[in-house]
């Protein structure tokens, strides 16, 4: 008795092409970004603004730790690239040029930012104590309450 061995193709297989997603058109953006290595964060930054360079506003910028994305480390995407000036090679469209950041640093900036914020909400805080008479005590309760009016049912 002889065995045949049939070769036959699964059936999740023969479906696939059917349950595939179909991609969405959307109407492509100007400021469509390659994604941010793993650790990262890009930005875009202002580099010209009607016509003129803000050499400001990069340097400012590139001192807080960004750095510039070159086109070369995507060679498979096509990205708009600035093709002449100190800027040439980097990713920009539009007097905007991409940078990076690395996710540490954001993370430094943001409780360095919330602990300027809590300072200056102490200082407010000890200023309107000092202002505080007696008979009429301040409450600096900061909450807040939203209610709808009519009387509370129980």
């Amino acid at each position: 008795m002889e065995k045949t061995i049939d070769n036959k193709t699964s059936r999740a297989s023969q479906t696939r092409e059917k349950t595939a997603h179909k991609k969405v058109w959307t109407p492509p953006s100007p400021l469509d970004a390659p994604p941010a290595p793993s650790g990262f964060k890009h930005r875009w930054i202002r580099a010209e603004s009607m016509g003129f360079q803000d050499t400001k506003n990069v340097s400012a910028t590139l001192r807080e730790g960004y750095e510039l994305v070159r086109a070369d480390e995507y060679p498979d995407s096509q990205f708009p690239v600035i093709e002449d000036g100190k800027y040439s090679g980097v990713i920009g469209v539009g007097g905007l040029l991409l940078a990076r950041i690395p996710e540490e640093i954001i993370k430094q900036r943001q409780e360095y930012y919330a602990a300027q914020h809590n300072e200056k909400e102490k200082a407010l805080d000890n200023d309107l104590m000092k202002e505080e008479h007696p008979s009429m005590p301040i409450d600096i309760d900061r909450q807040t309450r939203v209610t709808f009016g009519g009387s509370k049912k129980s």
